[in-house]
């Protein structure tokens, strides 16, 4: 497997034989000597379409009714923006928060994937940070992600999706393309999470500013 030094971008080819499926190891970069930590994705599993509705359906105890109290955001004045935080690290989640605060989100923290998708039945969030891990071994069987990709289009460019990850580069737009999120951050720089959301949320702005302004000069 080849890996890309956060340092010097410089390319580490590390034998599979190695390092086991599903293991982590920290390597020196043969270039600059930074400490790489590497992780070998587990063997890809398919996700049974039962077992994603499963985690989609309501539970037996949640019944048909209204319940207010899976809805927080019902009564938020209009212009208010809601933010899901995905994450399973508490410390990582704390480093997050102070910079949703600042930008006024309304913010809900879920414990695993059903009450990810449990709250996204009842709202379409502005913000999602998901880790590719959270509440799963393998990143390309995570319930969140598999959702946000089946999403129609129409209501996912609504969404600003931020990967949380140690495998990708910070801002790499082309994972960020092949993963179908709008930003990429690598969690060695959580620490600078506000001035990488502000700058990817510019992009995103600018982005859709262009693209409307083409759609209205199409329809006219």
């Amino acid at each position: 497997m080849d890996v890309i030094c956060q340092k010097c971008e410089g390319k580490i080819k590390i034998p599979d034989d190695k390092l086991p499926a599903g293991k982590s190891a920290t390597v020196k970069c043969p270039h600059c000597q930074e400490r790489v930590t590497v992780t070998r994705p587990a063997p890809k599993q398919e996700l049974p379409e039962a077992s994603f509705d499963d985690l989609f359906a309501p539970s037996e105890d949640e019944g048909d009714g209204y319940d207010a109290a899976e809805k927080p955001f019902d009564f938020i004045e209009e212009e208010g923006k809601t933010a899901l935080v995905c994450e399973s690290d508490s410390t990582v989640r704390e480093k997050l928060k102070p910079t949703l605060d600042v930008l006024e989100y309304h913010i809900t923290e879920v414990p695993n994937s059903r009450e990810a998708l449990k709250k996204m039945r009842y709202h379409n969030y502005d913000l999602i940070l998901l880790n590719e891990y959270f509440d799963t071994r393998d990143p390309d069987a995570n319930a969140v992600m598999i959702y946000l990709e089946r999403m129609g289009m129409e209501t996912r460019r609504h969404i600003f999706v931020t990967l949380l990850t140690t495998r990708y580069r910070t801002m790499d737009q082309m994972t960020a393309f092949q993963k179908s999120v709008n930003m990429v951050l690598n969690l060695r720089n959580v620490d600078d999470f506000d001035k990488i959301l502000q700058r990817g949320l510019a992009d995103y702005g600018l982005f859709f500013k262009v693209f409307k302004e083409s759609l209205t000069a199409l329809k006219g």
